[in-house]
């Protein structure tokens, strides 16, 4: 089974503290279905279309565990949290194995 990943990217941050709150909330959500942080913070280099800013990719084990985490009571709370803070790109990408 090929393994699932969130790519966040982080356009516009307009709320630092309600990022913050997210954050405390959204970390431990990830974890309890079962992501693992494998990249996260400001690009170190941007080609093409790129932009140098904050990232976040997470890993799943699978495409189902991606898709209900994100639909999972604890990361709508971590949302609720977030509010309209930053304006992002929120993708879940299956891997090639």
């Amino acid at each position: 089974m090929a393994k699932a990943y969130w790519v966040v990217s982080y356009r516009k941050i307009k709320d630092q503290q309600k990022l913050e709150a997210y954050a405390q909330l959204a970390g431990p959500a990830v974890a309890e279905g079962g992501g693992r942080f494998v990249a996260r913070g400001v690009a170190l280099k941007a080609y093409e279309l790129g932009a140098l800013q904050r990232t976040t990719v997470v890993e799943f084990d699978s495409a189902e565990k991606a898709v209900a985490c994100r639909e999972g009571q604890a990361y709508r709370r971590a949302l609720e949290a977030l509010g309209d803070a930053v304006e992002r790109d929120f993708r879940i990408v299956q891997g090639t194995e």
